[in-house]
């Protein structure tokens, strides 16, 4: 996720909202979400799951908490501080990129969850000429083991364009969306900041990941702590995507 030259720009944000991240409302459903991942995916305690993304630790510590071994590797340094401070059982984390990352042997499974890798690829310093979340999620599965998991949310494309407000400006060429925000830091304090998601549909989550070697065994509609197993519609903010890794081609899409 690294640009070109320098540090990707989500580590100003993650920096400048330390542990005033966790104060917002969309991490308050940690234990849902764990609860459905580990029953969507199958999981079973004693596997490695790796935890793309994984901001300040939450759904990293909660699967410790669980008898699970997890590795978080997220690119800001202040996040990853933040979730070693909070680390609970066989949980480790790494200052790491997720374009180029690879890991020493294959997990059992992976999670990428609330835009914290997939997602934030497609910003400043990406190219126009290729997919940079594609080229990650390529770069993700290559670290699990053939069969291994994996759980991946996606802002909603078809939402988004519904939502657009004043600040928002979505390239339709693309899928990315630039938001002019404002955001808190760990005192209160209010600072300017820009974000860059890359939206997408189902259908497009689909092709990806038949692109990079996943079987796509569902995409669900899920909002922040309502991880279910809903069909997906215009209506809710994110999609879950549950993958398997294949050996080499694809295979036809399980009907679940």
């Amino acid at each position: 996720m690294t640009e070109r030259g320098g540090k990707h720009w989500f580590e100003d944000v993650a920096a400048t909202l330390g542990t005033s991240y966790l104060r917002y409302s969309f991490t308050r459903g940690t234990v849902n979400e764990v609860d459905a991942l580990i029953d969507m995916l199958g999981l079973e305690p004693g596997q490695r799951i790796l935890d793309v993304g994984c901001g300040p630790g939450r759904h990293a510590n909660e699967l410790g908490r669980r008898g699970f071994t997890v590795h978080g590797i997220d690119i800001s340094e202040r996040f990853i501080e933040i979730a070693r401070g909070d680390c609970v059982g066989d949980v480790t984390f790494e200052v790491a990129d997720a374009m180029s990352w690879a890991a020493e042997e294959p997990y059992d499974a992976a999670i990428s969850l609330c835009q914290g890798a997939f997602g934030l690829a497609g910003g400043p310093g990406s190219s126009s000429s290729v997919d940079p979340d594609t080229t990650l999620l390529a770069n993700l599965v290559s670290n699990l083991v053939i069969g291994g998991r994996l759980g991946l949310s996606a802002f909603s494309a078809y939402f988004q364009v519904a939502s657009l407000g004043d600040t928002d400006d979505f390239d339709a060429n693309t899928g990315v969306n630039h938001e002019r925000t404002t955001i808190r830091d760990e005192n209160g304090g209010e600072h300017p900041a820009e974000l860059w998601t890359t939206c997408l549909t189902p259908r497009e989550l689909r092709l990806i990941s038949r692109a990079v070697g996943l079987r796509t065994d569902a995409v669900y509609s899920v909002r922040p702590g309502r991880y279910e197993r809903c069909s997906p519609t215009i209506d809710s903010e994110e999609f879950l995507l549950i993958a398997t890794r294949i050996v080499g081609g694809w295979v036809q899409e399980s009907t679940d």
